[in-house]
């Protein structure tokens, strides 16, 4: 925080700011439970969490109270989620409270798999999860903190097993699962995987370290690892010992296969649950071997289990065993281990959870519930598209969320529009679910749908703009709008079933609409986020389309410039998957540009009407309340995430709240924590942008004009000069200590601009 404040008295010094920071309450936002929801008779619990689809469950203490909370990861967009074991006042027990604001402790170069295991025993779980060569194992040891937060370092990009005197990498496969569990009851953590070429046989892999409890050196046991051989002539087909599989009439599968040994039968030795990608069952192999030795038969087999509830799980289901029922037994949790769920996953309802109701060390597992956390948060399956106006006529502004799933009992997966009414008031909102199919657009075949409430022909009532593409044709996308045909403060009208093209747009999937007044005309004008780049269409990533005022209205929007804002990745490319909104929300009477790609972090433009050219950002515009700092928001930046924005004063104090439709199909809600002045001297400041930012040896400075540059550390100390006027400077940043330094650049009559830096 004091770092935080240095640079904004500094940005004040050099003209980025338009009074002393001292004087100023700095911007940001802030995750907030904005309203309640409801789905039939139930208040969700926590609406704002953001959807959940691929879920990986493990145990950790985030808070640094001896008590064991949630840390999961999601496979698909490769976001942390973070839940505390809190105190449930109402039943004087226990319950999972979530806590956004741990997430930012964990790295954010988490991929394909995450398992929290303590493999030093100083009681605090590591991370295990895919190094940057595919199927390779990193590992981060967690150092802790003060407060006994976990904090991570990292220790391998490669875990390496020891044969021949070599040292090789322990390969586990590009969609395989391995297994850090101690397997031969010596108290260290071993590795199983199912091997990396072909998925049929159980690599094992040895812990081997001498200390009496810790270390990652490792050697390989066994090839075939209690004599598992898979077949894929069915989901549970498998051999023992030494046979073989029957050849097969036709390609076998050989894509991702998850296990997870625990003793099933309280004997002391680890037995299977296994199961396998494009399938539903999961399989248990009891070991009739020992500790030292596992042996698997197919007497031991059964694709029924548990047998009461089995699992039936499409696709892929992946087990998890840890105590979530606060009873001291582990329980097992389930969801599907996929990229993408290929139109065969329920994904608002696939979190399956089994209590152990053993009070012995032989497991029983009851079947509870199919959407574990689900239940508690707002989740339309898919790719949520939020959108916010009064569609009722009652004055108060209603919900309306684009969202892909199966859940609108016509058994397909298609995209289709959520509906929420607005049952409280205009200061306390309570969203009520009324429909997930408004209008009957899940017939249309649509594989997703981004709604925009807006008065498009300016006779006071809201219109329904919305981008979509139909299953068939997935690679064509068309944005088109139904005028309200009701009066202005009655309920909505649309006819459906014959909207209206906007002519002369860009056609790729993901295409979305901002409408704003951007010129001051009355007209609103379009911004347009689209992943085209065509001859046709020439341009970049955000397009600014004015609305000319002439009819036919759906001609009226013609591009006036094809790259607005110039806004690039920090590696200088152009933003894909981009994602707009627009609102004052620092409160200075002026609108501001929001926006977020397939990254998944979020750019605030100050005033962005004022600036020309290059627009100046900021990223770091997320107060963490816990941690008392700003940081950039993180939902994953997996390639090809899909996020959405809106923005709306939702409770009515003068403060629009901003939200992000996820993925993952749920709404993430942020509050503005407060608004701030600085913002306004953006309109004279000289943009620049700075990338790579993050850097490590180099980072390059782009101007509009020719200009000189300075670089500050926090401190306000000059470390780095480039006298020479150019419109780009690379910049030698071997030697500088890491940290957050300021790049001042300076045209020649004066003007100036400030970018904060990151050095790694």
């Amino acid at each position: 925080m004091r770092q935080f404040l240095a640079i904004l008295f500094l940005l004040s010094a050099f003209g980025g700011l338009a009074e002393p920071a001292a004087a100023q309450t700095p911007f940001g936002f802030e995750y907030r439970s904005v309203a309640n929801v409801v789905h039939g008779t139930q208040t969700l619990a926590a609406p704002w969490v953001g959807g959940l689809n691929t879920a990986q469950f493990s145990s950790i203490d985030l808070d640094g109270d001896a008590r064991n909370d949630l840390y999961l990861f999601d496979r698909q967009t490769r976001r942390s989620y973070t839940y505390l074991n809190a105190a449930n006042p109402a039943t004087g027990g226990r319950m999972w409270q979530y806590a956004p604001e741990y997430q930012s402790l964990f790295p954010k170069e988490l991929n394909n798999w995450v398992q929290l295991r303590d493999y030093d025993c100083d009681g605090r779980p590591d991370i295990f999860t895919m190094g940057s060569i595919s199927g390779s194992i990193r590992v981060y040891r967690n150092v802790a903190t003060g407060g006994g937060r976990p904090a991570f370092q990292l220790i391998t990009d490669e875990l390496l097993y020891v044969s021949g005197g070599s040292q090789i990498n322990i390969n586990t496969g590009g969609y395989n699962t391995p297994a850090i569990e101690d397997v031969n009851g010596d108290g260290r953590l071993d590795i199983t995987t199912f091997n990396y070429i072909n998925s049929t046989t159980i690599h094992c892999f040895l812990n081997t370290s001498t200390a009496a409890c810790g270390g990652l050196t490792f050697a390989f046991s066994s090839p075939r690892w209690g004599g598992v051989k898979v077949c894929y002539s069915t989901c549970s087909s498998f051999v023992f010992g030494t046979d073989e599989c029957r050849s097969v009439l036709k390609p076998n599968h050989t894509s991702g296969n998850n296990l997870l040994p625990l003793d099933l039968d309280g004997d002391g030795d680890k037995d299977l649950l296994t199961a396998r990608d494009n399938c539903a069952e999961l399989v248990r192999l009891t070991n009739e071997g020992t500790q030292a030795t596992a042996v698997f038969s197919a007497a031991g087999q059964t694709a029924n289990f548990p047998a009461a509830t089995p699992v039936r799980l499409p696709n892929f289901p992946a087990p998890y065993s840890l105590d979530v029922t606060f009873d001291g037994r582990p329980d097992l949790v389930l969801t599907p281990n996929v990229y993408d769920h290929l139109d065969t996953i329920d994904t608002h309802q696939n979190v399956w959870f089994y209590e152990n109701t053993s009070a012995t060390t032989v497991p029983s597992f009851a079947f509870r519930q199919n959407d574990f956390l689900q239940k508690d948060m707002l989740d339309t399956g898919d790719k949520a598209a939020p959108a916010f106006g009064d569609l009722t006529g009652d004055g108060l502004k209603d919900l309306l969320i684009g969202g892909v799933s199966r859940a609108t009992g016509k058994g397909f997966y298609r995209a289709s529009l959520w509906f929420y009414q607005n049952v409280g008031t205009a200061s306390q909102p309570v969203f009520k679910l009324i429909t997930n199919d408004y209008l009957g657009l899940s017939g249309k075949k649509y594989g997703s749908l981004r709604p925009v409430l807006v008065d498009l022909n300016r006779d006071g009532a809201l219109d329904l703009v919305f981008s979509a593409f139909t299953l068939t044709n997935s690679s064509y996308n068309f944005i088109a709008y139904c005028l309200n045909s009701a009066p202005a403060s009655q309920a909505a009208v649309f006819n459906a079933a014959a909207p209206t093209l906007l002519s002369n747009l860009p056609n790729r999937s993901y295409d979305t609409p901002t409408f704003t007044d951007i010129d001051g005309d009355g007209y609103v004008d379009m911004l347009l986020s689209t992943n085209t780049n065509s001859f046709d269409y020439p341009g970049e990533s955000l397009r600014y389309y004015r609305n000319n005022g002439s009819q036919p209205l759906n001609e009226a929007f013609t591009v006036v410039n094809n790259d607005y804002g110039r806004l690039r990745t920090p590696t200088n490319e152009r933003p894909n998957n981009l994602a707009t909104t627009v609102a004052d929300f620092d409160g200075d009477n002026q609108p501001d540009l929001v926006t977020i790609d397939e990254l998944g972090q979020l750019h605030f433009y100050g005033n962005f009407r004022g600036q020309s050219g290059l627009f100046m950002d900021r990223t770091d515009v997320l107060y963490n309340k816990t941690l008392s700092r700003f940081e950039t928001l993180d939902l994953g930046s997996r390639i090809e995430n899909l996020y959405t924005l809106a923005a709306a004063d939702v409770d009515n104090d003068g403060k629009p709240e901003l939200f992000v439709g996820t993925e993952d199909g749920g709404v993430v809600a942020l509050g503005v924590r407060s608004a701030v002045l600085s913002t306004k001297g953006a309109v004279a400041a000289l943009p620049l942008s700075v990338y790579p930012n993050p850097a490590t040896t180099t980072a390059t400075v782009q101007t509009p004009q020719p200009t000189r540059l300075t670089v500050l550390d926090v401190l306000g100390r000059p470390v780095r000069t480039a006298a020479t006027l150019q419109v780009q400077h690379t910049l030698e940043l071997r030697g500088l200590a890491p940290g957050v330094y300021l790049v001042r650049a300076e045209t020649a009559k004066g003007q100036t601009g400030v970018q904060r830096l990151v050095v790694q």
